[in-house]
């Protein structure tokens, strides 16, 4: 049986960047155990499956190489642009199942996506020295004024701030000891940042998700949107910019990328968390199982 699958770069911010994801647009006669296996051939961080539902517009399961998980940022608004592009859809608002729930998602004119995420949970602090032994820095390359702290609005990440794109970009992870301490707080990996930028961004990050197979990501969507609400809480964006946060990230792997996150806020409580951004380089697949 051969699988139609559709590859592209989302969050891109040149023709190199971005972050590659797989979207298969009528999945609903393929098995659990198909979808892994093409998840596992197409070897993207995340390959997403379109199905029909009974409650929203569509259904959507994502896979890493290795196995589901509940959301993907990326991988969404990969979705949404292919069907956009395939005029399957026009520019809208729509609503997609997934295991993180039900979430809304706006296609611009422009095919760009944005995509709802869940409101922003906040988790454990964790100890610093822990978390800068596995990244291989020191505790005096983090600020004192922002903690390391367990963020999900969707996925459980771990914020990670660090002084300056110089340590960013020079820092060699433990990819064995970022594996451990996720495993051990139940989180997907690490979201490390530093607030200055390269182009005026708010921030720039890495992303490291090895429990799940991802070294490094170029682009991660779920990550950002925890970010946008992390700098909220702690005072590091004013409150006239919620709806126009940019993150930089991938700069570090040549895959330039860019995501932007944008907060609804009502009485300094996030009511609403948006993620979003551009994607390039569509090209079609085939996928033999």
């Amino acid at each position: 049986m051969k699988v139609k699958v559709y590859q592209l770069n989302s969050f891109a911010k040149t023709n190199e960047g971005g972050n590659a994801a797989g979207v298969v647009v009528n999945a609903d006669s393929l098995s659990e155990k198909e979808m892994e296996k093409v998840a596992a051939i197409v070897g993207f961080s995340e390959t997403a499956f379109v199905m029909q539902s009974d409650i929203t517009d569509f259904k959507v399961r994502f896979f890493t190489p290795k196995k589901e998980v509940d959301l993907c940022g990326h991988a969404t608004i990969a979705v949404f642009y292919t069907m956009a592009y395939l005029r399957l859809l026009k520019p809208g608002k729509y609503k997609q199942e997934t295991k993180a729930g039900i979430l809304g998602i706006e296609i611009k004119e422009d095919y760009s996506v944005m995509m709802n995420q869940s409101a922003p949970v906040f988790s454990e602090i964790i100890e610093k020295k822990e978390l800068a032994d596995s990244l291989n820095i020191d505790t005096s390359q983090m600020p004192a004024d922002l903690p390391a702290q367990i963020v999900s609005t969707g996925l459980r990440d771990i914020m990670i701030p660090v002084k300056s794109i110089e340590i960013l970009n020079a820092m060699k992870p433990d990819m064995k000891k970022i594996k451990m301490i996720s495993r051990k707080y139940n989180t997907v990996g690490y979201h490390v940042f530093t607030l200055e930028s390269l182009y005026g961004a708010n921030a720039c990050c890495r992303n490291f998700a090895p429990l799940y197979e991802i070294p490094e990501e170029s682009a991660t969507g779920t990550s950002n949107g925890a970010l946008g609400c992390y700098l909220y809480r702690y005072g590091k964006i004013n409150s006239g910019q919620e709806s126009n946060i940019v993150f930089e990230q991938g700069y570090s792997m040549k895959k330039p990328s860019e995501i932007l996150v944008s907060l609804s806020v009502t009485e300094n409580e996030i009511q609403e968390v948006r993620v979003g951004g551009s994607a390039m380089n569509l090209t079609l697949s085939e996928v033999e199982l």
